[in-house]
């Protein structure tokens, strides 16, 4: 995600916005290390999360970027920082069982004199229990600054809402790739194959990028499991399969769902799809501002409940700019007791799917807030694709 997708303007408000909300926090210097908000504050794209890297924005100044050196020329190249502001570790440091990269990090922040007020984001997929204990040792108790960048991203922009339709062309593009290939007998790594292939040769003038997850792509009773990816068993009749996937442009993305089957779905399959399409309808014409999260939920727990059906999971959660393994933004839930208000250009993945012992069935939607109502973001058939 080049530094240039954005204006400079964007990104200066970016840090205003962060920035307030660190203050609030009592956070002087804030290490983040969410490949998402690394992307979100500065602009920095590449597959080097593997390694401990972050953004460092103190109360005042420019943002540092510190990660690898052989990652320093990446960094150069996909943000919009000075070069002064690119600090790497030794590259010796790397999985080294003596020396770790987090040592040399506790120099540069004692060097500068941030010493105190120091924000981690301590429940991140990407802030590791040894960094955290070379931190302690070094300053003392640190501030838990879970979430407080993720937050700052809930209402996106003009241009990221821009980015987010693109890619939903793609993700519409991959959909309609999957109901022409499915069929009787193709090994499902085979199918796959073309879909991912779809999403990433993409449009013409639009390139697609590697999504944060992989395909899910369960059939008959694995689809009783939600996360189940895919393997090379044959399509077959009598089962039905659902495919969550996600197009992906500049990082950005628009996940969906959709069920396929082949053969004639039985009644209560049918009757969940029906359960599932009337949420949806109800959800998006709910999603307006002011609405909470917990009321835009309770329109799938009512739609389903009478059909016959308990859901127990939540139906859905903020989406936009992500890295493997999530696309979420890991900040709010469509969920009983989540009472947080929607607001003009937030963005979700509608989640109501259905899981029985037997069989699964998702159809989703993301969307964006409007004043009239959820609006959603690819188009693409809703009904499930039934090949008799």
């Amino acid at each position: 995600m080049p530094a240039s997708d954005f204006s400079t303007q964007e990104y200066a408000d970016r840090l205003v916005e962060t920035r307030a909300a660190m203050a609030q926090r009592g956070v002087e210097t804030l290490l983040i290390t969410d490949p998402s908000n690394m992307a979100w504050l500065t602009g920095y794209d590449g597959w080097s999360f593997y390694v401990p890297q972050m953004v460092i924005l103190p109360a005042k100044g420019a943002p540092l970027w510190w990660g690898r050196t052989q990652d320093k020329a990446g960094a150069a190249q996909t943000t919009w920082l000075d070069p002064s502001d690119l600090l790497d570790w030794p590259e010796d440091h790397v999985q080294h069982p003596d020396h770790h990269p987090v040592d040399a990090l506790v120099t540069t922040l004692r060097d500068r004199g941030w010493n105190t007020g120091l924000g981690v984001e301590m429940d991140n997929y990407y802030y590791s229990a040894a960094s955290h204990q070379i931190l302690e040792r070094a300053f003392g108790e640190l501030i838990d600054a879970t979430g407080l960048v993720n937050w700052q991203r809930a209402v996106k922009s003009d241009a990221e809402i821009a980015m987010m339709r693109k890619a939903g062309q793609l993700t519409a593009h991959m959909h309609e790739v999957l109901r022409a290939a499915f069929r009787e007998g193709l090994p499902k790594n085979q199918l796959v194959a073309e879909v991912q292939a779809a999403g990433i040769a993409g449009l013409p003038s639009l390139a697609g990028d590697y999504p944060a997850i992989v395909p899910i792509a369960p059939s008959g009773r694995e689809a009783s499991a939600s996360h189940i990816t895919w393997n090379d068993r044959p399509l077959a009749r009598g089962e039905a399969t659902y495919f969550e996937i996600s197009g992906c442009y500049r990082r950005y993305h628009c996940p969906a769902s959709r069920s396929l089957f082949l053969g004639n779905p039985p009644d209560d399959i049918r009757r969940a799809e029906a359960a599932v399409l009337t949420a949806i309808d109800t959800t998006l014409a709910a999603a307006r501002p002011g609405t909470t999260c917990e009321e835009i939920a309770a329109c799938v727990y009512d739609s389903f409940a009478r059909a016959g059906y308990e859901k127990r999971n939540r139906t859905g959660y903020p989406i936009g700019l992500s890295y493997p393994p999530d696309w979420g933004e890991r900040t709010m839930s469509l969920r009983p007791g989540d009472t947080t208000e929607l607001q003009e250009n937030m963005t979700f993945h509608l989640m109501p799917g259905l899981w029985t012992p037997d069989w699964g069935l998702a159809i989703t939607e993301s969307f964006v807030v409007t004043p009239n109502g959820g609006q959603p973001l690819a188009d693409i058939p809703r009904e499930m694709v039934v090949k008799p």
